[in-house]
């Protein structure tokens, strides 16, 4: 039993989450090459299925660009509601093997099962059960790495994909180790790793044998010593339980790099919305607001802003995001992407002050009215009027009188988000 218990960190990540929730709507396109991102050029690749990244499309990569290597790719539109609805039961489902959960994305989490075992058998066991049971019941599969620390699991589940199982003893992990290239190890990027080639130390067997104080000329003293002691298997951080979400946000990138202010204000309003309603329906609340702003050359700048009051509101979510954009000032060059987060986030359940002036308990009424609405008609039945399609103008420029079919029409399309 000891000796399990030394053996006990899963790393749990899901096989091509975007794509496996997209499948189950669509099933007739399995083992096609799939490519999840919103229509348009200007946008980027979500998540790609094996099929579409044994052409070489990878997730972040423009979607141009990876329509150019798998012509033959499908392109699905992400569905974020249904994402986040499959990531709750997946954790869940981790929650009942262990408290001690540390979710890091919204697909893979890392699980300290050290104090399951005696109540459901050895780590492999629980990881079999957990395997089968997110097929059976979601239709989605996962790949687990067990280790004895974070960096071995994690290390271990991605050498075990798609859908597979990979336990890597304690007596093997510095053999399993070894092979590997010094990439693999957490905290190396393109810099480090081509300064520890230049010197000779391909993988990460060359780390474990190199001298330290030629790691700490090479890398610095801190990462010098951090890699030694990842060569050598040692990795002292726990599995932190998490399960909030630190932020909930949403983005767009613009079909054509927009100059136009009142378009950018037109889509911070639509994303608070987004947002806000995100916010409602996980029961949070937020007490900062950040902005994020991606121009034309790609250069990206953010801003945020502590309030002194929590919200849920995309009344209060827009006013201040756009007080950090004209905070911003004059913009040097037209804007790719725009993007609203709600940070520092808390239960809606936990005590909450409230302004001498109530504002936050009307817009919140009012918006929870809305989502009312939208759960029951939809989502494109009542929203800002802001939103809805300009009315025609005669032929003096005076606006005519909207028609009550207009009031009903669907606000233009979201592009890409998430």
């Amino acid at each position: 039993m000891a000796r399990w218990r030394a053996c006990a960190v899963m790393h749990v990540d899901m096989d091509m989450f975007y794509v496996g929730v997209e499948l189950l709507a669509s099933p007739h396109l399995r083992g096609r090459p799939v490519v999840v991102a919103a229509a348009g050029n200007r946008s980027v690749v979500l998540s790609a299925s094996y099929e579409a990244r044994a052409y070489g499309v990878r997730s972040g990569m423009p979607l141009a660009r990876a329509r150019a290597m798998c012509p033959r790719a499908v392109l699905l539109e992400p569905h974020r509601g249904a994402y986040d609805a499959y990531s709750r039961r997946v954790m869940e489902m981790f929650w009942e093997i262990t408290d001690r959960v540390e979710q890091i994305s919204v697909d893979e989490a890392f699980l300290d099962v050290g104090g399951a075992v005696r109540r459901l058998g050895p780590p492999v066991r629980i990881a079999r059960r957990l395997r089968a049971r997110v097929q059976g019941e979601l239709g989605l599969t996962a790949s687990v790495g067990i280790g004895v620390n974070k960096t071995v699991a994690k290390i271990a589940s991605t050498r075990s994909k798609p859908d597979g199982l990979l336990l890597v003893q304690p007596e093997d992990t510095v053999a399993f180790l070894a092979e590997l290239p010094v990439s693999a190890l957490w905290g190396v990027g393109a810099r480090t790793a081509e300064a520890l080639v230049g010197a000779g130390l391909r993988t990460v067997g060359d780390l474990a044998a190199a001298p330290l104080p030629q790691l700490t000329r090479l890398v610095g003293q801190a990462a010098g010593l951090h890699l030694h002691e990842l060569a050598h298997g040692r990795d002292p951080r726990p599995v932190v339980p998490v399960r909030e979400e630190k932020s909930v946000g949403a983005e767009e990138t613009f079909p054509e790099d927009v100059t136009d202010g009142q378009v950018l204000h037109d889509t911070l309003l639509r994303l608070s919305h987004r947002t806000a309603s995100r916010l409602r329906r996980q029961g949070l609340r937020s007490r900062r607001v950040g902005l994020k702003l991606r121009y034309a050359d790609f250069t990206t700048i953010s801003r945020s802003r502590t309030l002194a009051h929590p919200f849920t509101s995309a009344h209060d979510l827009l006013e201040h995001g756009a007080g950090l954009l004209a905070e911003i000032g004059d913009r040097p060059q037209a804007v790719r992407l725009i993007g609203i987060r709600a940070e520092r986030l808390e239960h809606a359940t936990d005590a909450l002050q409230l302004s001498l002036d109530g504002r936050e308990e009307e817009w919140s009424a009012a918006e929870e009215a809305m989502d009312r609405v939208h759960a029951r008609f939809g989502a494109d039945r009542l929203g800002p009027a802001r939103l809805l399609p300009s009315a025609p103008r005669d032929r003096a420029g005076n606006s005519e009188p909207v028609d009550s079919r207009v009031r009903g029409a669907k606000p233009p399309p979201d592009g890409l988000s998430w």
